[in-house]
């Protein structure tokens, strides 16, 4: 079953002091093309998370995110009040001589260097253990995403091969005609020459000549890429590089056809089982 690499997961975990928000999202990359936002302090955990998506996700552009929101009422940020007190001095001394408005003063030395300090947080395994499960969730949405997503990609596939087998069929029912039609004109061609010919020379020459407007091989290739890529969009894994890869070839045949068809109503079938490719070309880019 093939996969999707548009997705979106979100595992949201309330823990006593913080809300941690888990998001992932993916679009369609030729490789994989991870980018981590995480806090601070689980940066030391960043490394097994990017393997666990990687292995998750495989392939495609990938936005992974931790955002931690504090819910408790007391904050790791404190004012260093020596550094505070010490600036508050050397701005009474040095700009306001006589002036007793500390409150300008202190606006004034928060702003300087060391005046605040955050007490760094040491990561938590208990809590990291819980935070990993989110991760997981999130990864298991993403995926479920993604499976959801190709569900309506797949259907399109079959259809859309459907119609170049349908079309197919047009061009075997039209080889006949088409080569008598070729004989046809060949001969007419002779005949307004008014001119002598030699008759078996003539057959020979058609013979190689049509020989070379055969289409038999590319009909026969072209049924069995078509049947490879059903093969292939109903195996348990999703590989969209092969597939695209299958969708070359089947472009190589149909044109191949179109460029030996020599016949109008043949054309106007290449042309339909082109545009039906072209479709499938659209969103296999999308394929995992």
């Amino acid at each position: 079953m093939i996969q999707s690499m548009t997705g979106y997961g979100k595992a949201v975990l309330q823990l006593p002091t913080k809300k941690v928000t888990i998001e992932i999202k993916t679009l369609n990359s030729k490789n994989l093309d991870l980018n981590a936002r995480v806090p601070s302090y689980y940066k030391e955990k960043e490394l097994a998370v990017r393997k666990k998506l990687a292995s998750g996700l495989v392939r495609g552009k990938i936005d992974f995110s931790i955002y931690v929101e504090m819910t408790a009422d007391e904050t790791t940020t404190s004012i260093n009040k020596a550094v505070v007190n010490d600036y508050v001095q050397q701005l009474r001394n040095t700009l306001f001589i006589g002036s007793e408005d500390d409150v300008e003063l202190l606006k004034m030395a928060v702003r300087m260097p060391d005046a605040l300090r955050t007490e760094r947080e040491e990561l938590d395994e208990e809590e990291w253990e819980l935070i990993e499960k989110s991760i997981e969730e999130a990864l298991e949405k993403t995926i479920q995403y993604r499976t959801d997503e190709a569900a309506s990609l797949e259907e399109d596939f079959k259809l859309r091969i459907l119609n170049i087998k349908e079309y197919l069929k047009e061009v075997h029912a039209l080889d006949k005609e088409r080569l008598d039609n070729v004989r046809v004109r060949l001969q007419k061609a002779i005949a307004d020459l008014k001119t002598e010919i030699d008759a078996n020379r003539f057959e020979q020459e058609l013979i190689y000549y049509l020989e070379k407007l055969d289409i038999n091989e590319e009909k026969v290739r072209l049924e069995n890429h078509l049947d490879y890529f059903l093969q292939e969009l109903d195996s348990k894994d999703s590989n969209g590089k092969k597939l695209g890869f299958i969708v070359q070839e089947i472009g190589r045949e149909i044109n191949t056809t179109g460029s030996k068809a020599n016949f109008a109503p043949m054309q106007k079938s290449v042309i339909q089982m082109k545009n039906e490719l072209e479709k499938i070309k659209e969103q296999i880019l999308n394929v995992l």
